[in-house]
């Protein structure tokens, strides 16, 4: 049976509704280690990589069953877009996607957005980030020229509404550029930060001449992970490795393109430019050193 397609949303005078059903783009499954055997690099790619969420005029969701991931994108344009809401399982009526659920939302574009929850508007000027809590209800995204970043996962409670600047955030300085690797990493929901229920996020950003992100490599088996690359060129790619450290596979990605990295991968990348990425993770815990590093002569 075929996939049923998502149905963009777009707002006009007299079209504007709260009850937009939920409809996921793609669903992403678990997948073992021992999968990656023989796999194309076609199916690596459908397996992993998570692209075309940013569309003018739509919201985007897909859904990975790695840690219950929601990951889309929202480009409002000239639109008011509504966060969908769920029929499931009572299709009598609609319930808000984040009902049992946290939220946050990046704006990766160049102008300044609006989030409005449960009636209450959010500015966010690029780069900026807002967490919205577990039993939020309805969620609004406008602006030209915003474009905003989605990621949602499962909660237990509700913590406070809280936006996010990177000047709320101290940056790791990591790396140089004699190794190619100089960057600032902005922990933004994280404990010491902005709480949360499980869901962890931030930003890194390179400097100009360097190109290599997530230095030494490493994986963590009590999470999953996921990248959304962006601030690239048209013609600018970035070769993100993944896979077991003794059996690496790489995804040549594009501008604003995510991917999926499960518990047992590594994951680290490489450019043809600086860029930036924002890495969000959840699972068992909220520690942000809970990682098993690998040296890179271990990398195969």
């Amino acid at each position: 049976m075929p996939r049923p397609q998502s149905r963009p949303f777009r707002q006009g005078a007299s079209q504007f509704s709260f009850q937009e059903n939920l409809v996921f783009e793609k669903t992403y499954y678990a997948t073992h280690p021992d999968m990656m055997d023989g796999v194309s690099n076609e199916e690596l790619r459908d397996r992993y990589l998570v692209g075309g969420l940013f569309r003018d005029g739509e919201i985007v969701l897909t859904y990975s069953h790695g840690e219950r991931f929601i990951i889309g994108g929202a480009v409002p344009g000239a639109s008011i877009l509504p966060l969908p809401v769920q029929t499931e399982p009572d299709s009598a009526a609609g319930h808000s996607l984040l009902e049992r659920r946290e939220l946050s939302v990046v704006n990766i574009g160049r102008a300044v957005g609006v989030v409005t929850v449960d009636g209450e508007r959010h500015e966010l000027a690029s780069r900026d980030a807002l967490y919205v809590p577990m039993g939020s209800g309805t969620v609004t995204f406008e602006g030209e020229g915003a474009r905003f970043y989605l990621l949602s996962v499962p909660a237990h409670r509700a913590f406070p509404l809280r936006r996010l600047t990177l000047a709320d955030a101290t940056p790791m300085e990591r790396g140089s550029l004699e190794t190619s690797n100089a960057r600032q990493i902005y922990q933004l929901i994280l404990p010491h930060v902005c709480q949360s229920a499980s869901l962890c996020l931030g930003m890194t950003i390179l400097e100009p001449g360097s190109v290599w992100n997530t230095m030494p490599p490493h994986v963590h088996e009590r999470r999953s992970e996921i990248y959304l690359y962006f601030d690239l060129e048209g013609d600018d790619r970035v070769f993100h490795y993944m896979g077991k450290p003794e059996a690496l596979r790489h995804i040549v990605m594009e501008n604003e393109e995510a991917v999926i990295s499960p518990p047992w991968s590594v994951h680290m990348g490489s450019g043809t430019r600086a860029y930036s990425f924002i890495w969000a993770m959840a699972g068992e815990n909220l520690d942000y050193n809970d990682m098993d590093v690998k040296d890179i002569c271990q990398l195969r």
